[in-house]
């Protein structure tokens, strides 16, 4: 490999903001600040999102309240789809 091409391929710390989940892994993400995980020192990313708060993998899924917004689509559209 060519010397001073690629980035810093490094552990990181990565905390999911919603719920304080910690993870390291690595990766070669820019940071500024660090963080302190099981006695080690290792540059900090926050994410919003993870494993442990994503409605998928924790199975509690938001409803999302349409308020009538089908009915109203449906019925603004119903002469189109009458229509043969």
């Amino acid at each position: 490999m060519k010397e001073g091409i690629h980035p810093n391929y490094r552990e990181v710390l990565f905390v999911d903001m919603s719920n304080d989940f910690k993870f390291i892994t690595r990766s070669t993400i820019n940071t500024r600040e660090t963080g302190e995980f099981e006695g080690k020192t290792y540059p900090l990313a926050k994410i919003e999102v993870s494993s442990e708060s994503h409605p998928f993998y924790t199975g509690n899924q938001k409803i999302m309240d349409t308020a009538g917004r089908v009915e109203k689509f449906n019925k603004k559209f119903a002469a189109f789809s009458a229509k043969k």
